[in-house]
This record gives structure tokens, C-alpha cells and sequence, in this order.
């Protein structure tokens, strides 16, 4: 395993981040869900990501138990707050009260005393920004948050918080959170440039296009039982890249990854790592063995030519449009 800086903070992360996003708490039973966490130390990942929102908050507890007994300071963990989970008009939103439960909540369920980097999930255009941002900062004084960072926010919302934040002396984003991958690339025109400028680095998610870029899902044939294609939840996050000619070229990206000895997947994974503004890739894993060939993706080098060559291939179906950066604001 391979560590990167965290934008311009002084917070190692592991290359590959595993992820609990649909799995823990829903998809997987919790046995399997602790072979996969161990099969994810065993490859050297230290890295771990969730949100209090996954499977309704038990995904963090899935993976508190996981990591139980484990050396806390050998750990990076992540998670998130913004969507509901609750019923009141107060449990959701980055409003001062729903944030500070909300916290307390996760470091309840994961187990510990401290989150190493707690996220906006999305923007909230309800609550003023300042309020957000000083109890972040409050949360970081009282040792309760190590880093704070962002998920899904445009490149006009990032650069506001950074703005207020400088004018009014409080602790800075160090990171965002985006849906990132071959096949959509939003963030490449204003939010890369941005966090570049100002020093956050990218912990991308669905560096698999949500499993399409494992080159298992084919044109013109049905999803493959158990896929997340098949899956009545998952299905919603995956049915947009689900078409023939996405699904046709991505078919012939196989020979390309064979060519330097790798899968699809750890082609896909390896190609997010070669954005230097990309820190981690979010991989999740139903099997152990998933997790294992995910982590192969860290370290490698793609020769620039491979890279346009991917590029060429699948220019005519890739999601560049900014403007679908997902966020809430």
C-alpha cells in the first residue's frame, strides 16, 4: 500500500479507502462485512469511509465492531453528516444542533473518541454558512475532529467556505469527497482546479462507475444475479451508465488492462490515482477477495499513452458537465 497527503494537510491516507456505502448494515451480513474490513487491513489499507445516513446509521456500527480491538492511531476514519436519520425537522441539514448530535452519535457507534475526518455530505442551503463552519471549528478545539472536509459541493460552494473561514479565523476544508471515474468527470473543470489552488485533495467514490467499469455487466444482456445492477436498492446508483454503448466500450478496455497486467477494476481504480489532486479512491467490497484485487490498484503507474488511448475509447460517453456535480445546494 501507497500513502498520499491529504491536500496540504499533514494527514496521510491510504491510496485505496474502503467503503461502506451500501454494504455494512444492508447488502452483506456482518460476519462477512468483518472479513471484508480484515481482508482490507491485511492489504495494508488504513483508510476507512462512511456516513451516519448508510443503511440508516448501522453501517457505522458494522464498522466500529470491525475495527474493535484495533490500534486507534494506526486508523484513518471518515464519516459524514447532512441527510436525515431521524424523523424531527432538526435530524438532518448542517444546521449547529444537528451537527453536534450527529457526531456524537458516530463516535458512539464507530467506537471511539475522535473521527480523523468528519464531511459535509452535501451543501446545505438552509443553515448560514458560518454557523456550519464554526461548529466544525468548535468540534476540531474540542478534539472531537481531527480534519473536516466536504462531499459533493460545487466549486463556487467550496470556495465561499474557504472564503468565510479566512475571514473569520476558523479551521479550512482540507478535502472533498466526489463521484469520480472514467466514465464521469465532472469535477475536472472548476472543482480540481479549485482544490488544487487551495489545497484539498480529492477521496474519490465509485471509481468502478458503481461496478461498470469491472467490464462484468454486458450490452444487450441482463444484469448478473447478485450484481448491484440486480439489487433493488443499488440499482437506482448504477441503471445511468447501464447503457449498450457505454457498456460496449467499456467490453474493450479489457485488452487495455491486460496489457499491463491488470484487471478492469484495477485499471479503473489505478486511472483515478494518476490525477495528482486525487489523495484516495473509495473501493467497497461484498467479498473479501474484491477488497484484496482492489488494493493491487495502489502504486501503479499508467504510461501516459495507455492513458489517452482509455481516453479515446471512451470520449463519446463520458460525463464531463459540471453542473452535475450532486450537489444539494
Amino acid at each position: 500500500m501507497e500513502f498520499r497527503r491529504l491536500g496540504r494537510s499533514g494527514l496521510q491516507v491510504s491510496e485505496i479507502a474502503y467503503g461502506n456505502w451500501l454494504t455494512h448494515g444492508s447488502q452483506i451480513d456482518e460476519n462477512r462485512a468483518v472479513a471484508c474490513v480484515h481482508a482490507a487491513l491485511d492489504a495494508g489499507i488504513t483508510t476507512f469511509d462512511t456516513a451516519d445516513v448508510y443503511a440508516g446509521t448501522a453501517a457505522e456500527a458494522v464498522l466500529g465492531r470491525a475495527l474493535k480491538g484495533l490500534r486507534r492511531e494506526s486508523l484513518v476514519l471518515s464519516t459524514k453528516v447532512f441527510f436525515p436519520t431521524g424523523p424531527g425537522p432538526n435530524d438532518g441539514g448542517l444546521s449547529r444542533k444537528h451537527i453536534t448530535e450527529a457526531v456524537h452519535g458516530s463516535l458512539t457507534r464507530l467506537g471511539t473518541d475522535y473521527v480523523d475526518l468528519y464531511q459535509a455530505h452535501r451543501f446545505d442551503g438552509r443553515t448560514p454558512l458560518e454557523e456550519t463552519l464554526r461548529t466544525f471549528d468548535d468540534l476540531i478545539r474540542q478534539g472531537k475532529v481531527l480534519y473536516i472536509g466536504v462531499s459533493e459541493w460545487t466549486a463556487d460552494q467550496i470556495a465561499r467556505a474557504l472564503e468565510v473561514a479566512g475571514e473569520l479565523g476558523l479551521d479550512r476544508f482540507v478535502s472533498n469527497q466526489p463521484q469520480y471515474s472514467m466514465l464521469w468527470r465532472v469535477i475536472e473543470k472548476d472543482v480540481v482546479p479549485l482544490c488544487e489552488r487551495e489545497g484539498l485533495g480529492q477521496i474519490v467514490w465509485s471509481p468502478l462507475a458503481q461496478g461498470v467499469l469491472t467490464g462484468k455487466y454486458r450490452p444487450g444482456q441482463p444484469p448478473p444475479e447478485g450484481s448491484r445492477a440486480a439489487d433493488e436498492v443499488g440499482s437506482g446508483w448504477v441503471k445511468a451508465f447501464l447503457r449498450d454503448e457505454v457498456l460496449e466500450r467499456v467490453r474493450q478496455l479489457a485488452p487495455l488492462a491486460q496489457e499491463v497486467g491488470l484487471t478492469q477494476a484495477q485499471l479503473a481504480v489505478a486511472w483515478t490515482l494518476q490525477n495528482p489532486n486525487v489523495a484516495a479512491a473509495i473501493v467497497g467490497a461484498s467479498r473479501p477477495e474484491q477488497i484484496r484485487g482492489s488494493a493491487k490498484a495502489a502504486g501503479v503507474r499508467i504510461d501516459p499513452e495507455l492513458m489517452r488511448r482509455v481516453d479515446a475509447l471512451l470520449d463519446p460517453v463520458v460525463e464531463r458537465d459540471p453542473a452535475k456535480v450532486d450537489s444539494a445546494g
